[in-house]
């Protein structure tokens, strides 16, 4: 897994840096476009902090000058529906510090901003920054916004019936994206039928 190159700027083409080390190997990078206006000419010397991002058809090289931008890369990936693309594109308008203050300050209308992403999307991207990042406010206190304590009291309503909390995390976040304008109750129920139907579909895959 390559994490880290150092070496030579080749080139600069379409978002992508091509870094030549000192053994003489090039490395196609991908990177955002606020990365790219920190590269250095062309023949002067950089390193990236690297994602290397394993598919079934592909792999690629996502380059980053702090490690704080390559895991706040990698942490978007794992939001669902977020690929590198997307993750690249929210990089390119803001920093892992900016992504932190949106959280705080649950400003989701932010991510509308980043090419590609539709207010649903930004919704969603924002319920799971809000979930993963666990700031000041993440529980729905003092800070928290209507949409993400309503996000936590259904998990939290959920856990206490027996549920897994990953499981519940995943279900009321696609309940939520899907009808932004549940109540706790109503997010309760529909996660619960959810659940249920899964439970019943695994049941007969069984049988």
């Amino acid at each position: 897994m390559i994490a880290y190159i150092e070496g030579r700027l080749l080139h600069v083409e379409d978002g992508t840096c091509v870094l030549v080390t000192d053994a003489g190997i090039g490395y196609g990078i991908a990177v955002s476009a606020y990365t790219l206006s920190r590269l250095p000419a062309a023949g002067e010397r950089t390193a990236l902090y690297i994602s290397h991002v394993i598919r079934e058809d592909a792999q690629a090289l996502y380059g980053f000058p702090t490690l704080d931008e390559r895991q706040t890369f990698d942490m978007l990936l794992t939001i669902a529906k977020v690929g590198p693309r997307t993750a690249i594109s929210i990089l390119s308008l803001y920093r892992p510090d900016d992504l932190r203050r949106i959280v705080l300050e649950d400003d989701a209308a932010a991510l509308q901003r980043v090419s590609g992403v539709g207010k649903k999307g930004a919704q969603q991207i924002f319920l799971e920054l809000k979930y993963k990042l666990k700031l000041e406010g993440a529980d729905g206190g003092e800070h928290g916004s209507p949409q993400t304590k309503i996000f936590r009291d259904a998990v939290d309503g959920l856990v206490n019936l027996g549920y897994a909390e990953e499981e519940c995390a995943d279900t009321v976040r696609n309940v939520l994206c899907q009808e932004p304008d549940l109540d706790v109750p109503g997010a309760l129920r529909a996660a619960l039928k959810l659940l249920a139907k899964a439970k019943q579909d695994a049941a007969s895959r069984k049988g």
